[in-house]
């Protein structure tokens, strides 16, 4: 039953990822109701979830396009700055306050996707501005690399921040920027013994088929439809982490 539940919660979680974020909040429970601690669930959820990320990337491979006002090389070296910065901060943080402020992540991170187009309608006018688009890339990149639940909807709410107009060029920025972050994050977390690699290697399977799969059939989703699905993804999973509290 362990193994069945921690493959079905890496499938689905791959896919999610791939599509709106938020697969964190299936592998993590999946991990801590097989027996895993916290911080080394989460932990564990992240190494297992890396292929999909991946995966997912390669099935939006024809929308990839760098967010105004950064270069994808740029991109990538705050990706890996940030997601490197927050894997150190898990590593020193008590399971109790991890567990309290997880749902508070979520949330914050889903009212910032929903009001979105709201944000940028009032914020567009002017040139992008490179400044901008690092802090706002380190800070979620840091995000991601200390908790990761959620991050997907952090960095689509990011990207249409800085203006990028396309939900298929955001996800595919989206899930490069997760797979850097967490590749890094990974090795940090593997440095601090807190990863649980029987686990982790069986849930990467799952998550890779999962992640390919759900960025195919993402691309040919209405953008309203996939807008609020991720919406409706980031509180239902933020709502039963506050109830577990």
């Amino acid at each position: 039953m362990d193994t069945a539940l921690l493959l079905a919660a890496a499938f689905i979680a791959g896919a999610l990822n791939a599509v709106a974020g938020g697969g964190s909040f299936l592998t993590l429970p999946a991990l801590v109701f097989t027996g895993v601690p916290p911080v080394a669930a989460n932990a564990t959820g992240t190494v297992a979830l890396l292929p999909g990320y991946i995966a997912g990337a390669w099935g939006f491979r024809e929308d990839t396009a760098p967010p105004p006002g950064l270069s994808m090389r740029l991109l990538v070296v705050l990706s890996l700055i940030g997601g490197a910065a927050g894997a150190a901060l898990l590593l020193v943080t008590p399971d109790a306050t991890f567990r309290r402020v997880v749902p508070w992540l979520l949330l914050a991170a889903t009212a910032l996707f929903a009001f979105g187009p709201w944000l940028r309608a009032r914020l567009a006018g002017g040139k992008p501005s490179t400044a901008r688009a690092t802090i706002g890339v380190l800070a979620v990149a840091g995000y991601g690399g200390y908790f990761n639940g959620g991050l997907g909807i952090l960095l689509l709410a990011l990207f249409g921040l800085l203006g990028q107009t396309n939900l298929n060029a955001m996800n595919v920025l989206k899930n490069w920027v997760s797979a850097l972050l967490t590749a890094i994050a990974v090795a940090i977390y593997a440095a601090g013994g807190v990863v649980h690699w029987p686990q982790a290697l069986l849930m990467m399977l799952a998550a890779t088929a999962g992640g390919y799969g759900g960025a195919r059939v993402a691309r040919k989703l209405p953008a309203p439809v996939l807008r609020w699905g991720i919406v409706a993804t980031g509180l239902v999973m933020a709502g039963l982490f506050f109830w577990r509290q």
